[in-house]
Order: structure tokens, then sequence, then C-alpha cells
């Protein structure tokens, strides 16, 4: 299939990344947009491992308020330099993942956080479910139950609010490739009335 200028265009303002891998994602993927956008996450992981060890020394905090006020949605989100703090993109995505505190509510920002307390409370719960199935099964059951309830309360985990294909980890991965600089959320805080 022929990889036309319009495509290249259309999956650019959809993703944000630079001509040239758009391009390249639609040339690997035969001009299917859908495998185009798979591939390009594949690089935005990539690009965002190999800036981990960057130092995080600017950034923003964003809240969203919802609900006619009864419920807000902080965060901090750091990146390396000014230039990316102030840039309107920036802002945006400080913004959205404000707003996905608030509808979401993350206890964890990542597994790390989790404490071993927490971890041993829900093992107890969940072997209590799992209890009547076949002794062969059990275990992988308990797992599975464990891991959801860790995917559900990891804030980078979690599925994101306005596109449930990607999680937060992956949204912020593909800003780390568009800015070329290391991408995190320092602190989440979610308030609410009741």
């Amino acid at each position: 299939m022929e990889i036309t200028t319009d495509m290249i265009k259309a999956l650019r303002e959809e993703t944000g990344v630079s001509v040239m891998q758009c391009k390249k994602a639609l040339e690997e993927a035969a001009g299917d947009v859908e495998k185009a956008k798979v591939i390009l996450r594949k690089i935005s992981a990539a690009t965002a491992s190999k800036k981990s060890d960057r130092e995080l020394a600017a950034g923003i905090v964003s809240a969203y308020i919802h609900a006619g006020g009864s419920v807000v949605g902080a965060v901090v989100l750091v990146c390396e330099t000014d230039f990316v703090s102030r840039n309107e993109e920036f802002g945006k995505l400080a913004y959205d993942i404000a707003m996905h505190v608030a509808a979401m509510h993350p206890q964890f920002l990542s597994r790390d956080d989790i404490k071993e307390e927490d971890l041993r409370a829900a093992r107890e719960v969940f072997a209590g479910e799992v209890a009547n199935l076949p002794e062969a099964s059990k275990e992988k059951a308990l797992q599975g139950k464990l891991e959801s309830y860790i995917s559900e309360r990891v804030l980078v985990e979690q599925p994101f609010v306005k596109n449930s294909d990607m999680t937060v980890r992956q949204l912020i991965d593909q800003y780390v490739q568009k800015f070329g600089e290391r991408i995190e959320v320092a602190r989440f805080e979610r308030l609410s009335v009741k």
C-alpha cells in the first residue's frame, strides 16, 4: 500500500509524534494505521526507558475540579527543562492526568508505593474468595485477583480515562517521545467532599 502524505499527517495529528517516525511506522505497518499506532507506542516505551536516568529539574502543578466543586484531582508533573514545562501541551498533559486522578481515584503512584500490609490484607480477602476452587487453580486465581487489584489502584497502570486503549504510563511515554525529555508524575492527590 502506498503511504500518502495525508496518512502521515493524520497519524502525526493524532499522536503528536514526528513526521519521520509516523512515516516509518506506517511503512512498517504496510499502511495499517492501527498497527502503526502500536508500533509508535512501542517506540515511545523504548524512548522513555532510555531517558529514565536523567535529572528532573522542572515541572508544573495542575488541578482539575469536578462535579460542582466536590472532587479535585491535583498532580505535580516534572520534566527535565523549563522549556518543556512551559509548553502548552505539557500543561494539557498535567491537566489530563489530574482529571484522571479525580475520576479514577488511584491510591498509589507505582507498585513500589504499595506497602506489604496492603498486599497481605488483599491476599487474605482474595484467599477467602478462591477457597472453594480446585486446589490446582486456586493459586492462579489468587494471583489474578491480586494483579487486578494492584493495577486498578496504581496510577500509571490504570487505563487512561479519556482513552482506555492506553495506560497512564503509555500516555506519559508518548509525551516523552514527543518532547525528547523524561517526564514523571512526582505526586498526586485526590480530595473529595464525601
